[in-house]
């Protein structure tokens, strides 16, 4: 249970729930199949998947979620080609022009015609909810997915008060102070081989560098020429390794050897028990982590974060 990214999300406000409440709040909101006529669905699954029927998954105070989304595949190729034959088959036997309003009603009765023998397509996406740390952190590659859970989350929950963190300066003003070395880079922060530079300007282009020394030469070209670096790989504390984006996103994820090792200690025949111990060790590591990276990155922003009184 290695999550392969992490967007994170601040709770704005002290919010506490146990696993139990947790589970009966996801209940009503279970995922169920699309029916005949639906062209997507979404819902609440175990994330342990066939090991545990529960929605929740909880270990050291960290609840784990995952939401599963159905979408039945509708090939606009084939829509086309079937509505054209229908407008070509009215307008032969009726000696008339079928309109674009007639036109949008045939794309309608073919696309349920096609919904009960269309083929689905299934995406999960983890979270974890950290009430004690005050963030939940989502497995997802791009805001939009990890938005779409944040707010599906909140409409069964009924109440989510999270943002995304702020700091205090512009990720990208850190970034390119690291790589032009007017920042001092955190000893807990080794850089990587690869960025993403931006012009600045209204029709500025984009640089991607790959295997590259990011203190050579070549990319200081370009920062002394005004770019601004948006991305770059670091690998932190010699444990974790990925892609950090100006959204604080976190992409290709990877554990180091030291936290595989500890997992290989486990026995190997219990599917289950090596599930457990993989989410308690990555949300350890990510506890140490998401704070850390704040901090190096100028400190977070909490003047919208509500703290106990």
């Amino acid at each position: 249970m290695w999550f392969r990214n992490a967007r994170v999300f601040r709770f704005t406000k002290p919010f506490e729930i146990t696993a139990e409440a947790l589970e009966e709040k996801l209940q009503a909101d279970a995922f169920k199949p699309c029916g005949p006529q639906e062209t997507s669905r979404q819902g609440w699954v175990p994330p342990m998947g066939k090991h545990s029927d529960l929605l929740v998954h909880s270990a050291g105070g960290y609840h784990l979620i995952a939401l599963r989304k159905e979408e039945k595949l509708l090939p606009a190729s084939v829509i086309k080609e079937l509505v054209d034959e229908k407008a070509e088959m009215i307008e032969a036997e009726q000696h008339r022009k079928v309109r674009r309003k007639e036109k949008d009603e045939l794309k309608e009765e073919v696309m349920l015609e096609m919904l009960p023998r269309a083929f689905s397509k299934n995406r999960r996406c983890y979270a974890y909810l950290a009430p004690a740390d005050g963030v939940l952190v989502v497995d997802a590659g791009s805001a939009k997915q990890a938005e779409d859970l944040a707010s599906t989350l909140r409409k069964s929950l009924g109440s989510l008060p999270v943002r995304p963190p702020a700091v205090e300066q512009a990720p990208t003003f850190t970034f390119t102070g690291w790589l032009n070395e007017s920042i001092d880079l955190p000893a807990s922060i080794e850089l990587g081989t690869e960025c993403e530079l931006k012009d600045t300007s209204e029709d500025g282009g984009v640089v991607r560098c790959k295997g590259l020394d990011l203190q050579g030469d070549e990319i200081r070209s370009h920062l002394d020429a005004g770019m601004q670096v948006t991305k770059l790989s670091v690998t932190w504390d010699d444990n974790l390794s990925f892609v950090l984006d100006e959204e604080l996103g976190i992409r290709r994820l990877k554990f180091g050897d030291t936290l595989q090792e500890k997992l290989d200690d486990v026995d190997a025949d219990d599917a289950a028990a090596r599930f457990d111990a993989a989410f308690s060790l990555m949300t350890l590591e990510l506890a140490r982590l998401i704070p850390g990276l704040l901090e190096a990155l100028g400190g977070e922003d909490r003047s919208a974060i509500v703290e106990e009184g």
